[in-house]
């Protein structure tokens, strides 16, 4: 948790050495609109290859924190790990799940750093046919490389009461 939090410090403090002021209204306005549209792309249960899409927010190259359930990960091997174990073992078993985004914030800090923080609803049907709601609160440090927004470090925690 420590090297999570120092992660994001030394990210946000190298972000505010140039003030938000050195973000323009355009650059703004692109960058809140790359970020939405590709994490809603990814997130988009009706595309194949659902893992994958996932991990293309992910940074290529380069550590990657990311805590979820209680732990940290700080490697790609890892967090694809993480994915493909959730995907195979919930995921697969979600009928005509679609994720609905209640709430999207994303503070653009500097050129080529911002912050998100978002809630989710993921609506199914079990495989028996019961409805069912999975859901919680994720905020995303990205990082501007190469024309593409990537999540360098996040924290995600589930919502006990979206059922």
């Amino acid at each position: 948790m420590t090297r999570s939090i120092a992660s994001i410090v030394a990210v946000l403090s190298c972000a505010c050495t140039g003030t938000s002021r050195d973000v323009s209204p355009l650059q703004r306005l692109t960058a809140e609109r790359a970020i939405r549209s590709e994490v809603v792309a990814a997130y988009d249960f009706s595309r194949p290859d659902v893992p994958v899409n996932l991990m293309a927010l992910y940074a290529p190259t380069g550590p990657i924190i990311s805590a979820s359930g209680g732990r940290i990960t700080t490697s790609r091997d890892s967090l694809r790990a993480g994915i493909d174990a959730f995907w195979s073992n919930v995921g697969v078993n979600m009928r005509d799940a679609h994720v609905e985004w209640t709430a999207m914030h994303i503070q653009v800090l500097a050129p080529t750093v911002a912050v998100m923080t978002a809630t989710y609803r993921i609506p199914h049907k079990q495989p028996s046919g019961l409805p069912h709601v999975i859901g919680g609160a994720w905020t995303a440090v990205f990082r501007l490389e190469n024309g593409h927004w990537y999540v360098i470090d996040e924290h995600l925690s589930d919502d006990p009461f979206a059922s």
